[in-house]
């Protein structure tokens, strides 16, 4: 039963985990995550919101992150500084799953740029895809940060794979080809 409410509720429970771990550190969420009073809107509304997200997104990058061993999954990049908790589906596009897991990949930050916009995509047996202005690209940089990469197989989560269907989504929604 509370892992049926955990897992059909990522966002609440992710709240109350930093509640939780707030109490027992004898601390606030704001400290706890780094969230100082003067960087915050002055409306109440708004910080409340403000905080529940910074918050929910630090737990989804431990959560992503941890599944991945702090590796990126393309590159195998282990510096976790470096690292992002990247969303497949945006969190923007799709507020059911903005603290699912299996929506969420360990990339490096350079590689997370270009997944976001479109550069790069995972394909169906979860390898590495280059839209053609990688693949054409004449930049050396290109040909050492992507080039080696594509159709390289991801390297997988010990536990949330990423959902197939998010995957597919952003491959026929965002991937430039």
């Amino acid at each position: 039963m509370v892992w049926d409410e955990f897992y059909n509720n990522w966002e609440a429970c992710a709240f109350e985990s930093e509640k939780l771990r707030a109490k027992f550190e004898h601390t606030t969420i704001e400290a706890l995550n780094e969230i100082y009073e003067e960087d915050l809107p002055r409306e109440g509304k708004e910080r409340e919101r403000l905080v529940m997200q910074r918050v929910n997104q630090n737990f989804f990058r431990k959560m992503v992150l941890s599944s991945y061993n702090n590796t990126c999954c393309i590159t195998g990049l282990q510096k976790p500084e470096l690292l992002v908790a990247s969303h497949i589906r945006r969190w923007a596009d799709d507020p059911e799953n903005r603290m699912n897991p299996r929506n969420g990949l360990a990339l490096n930050a350079l590689h997370d740029r270009a997944f976001e916009a479109g550069l790069i995509a995972i394909g169906s047996e979860y390898q590495v895809l280059l839209c053609s202005a990688l693949k054409k690209s004449k930049d050396p940089a290109v040909a050492v940060h992507f080039l080696p990469y594509e159709g390289a197989a991801l390297r997988l989560p010990k536990r949330f794979l990423p959902d197939e269907g998010f995957l597919k989504g952003h491959l026929e929604g965002r991937f430039l080809g």
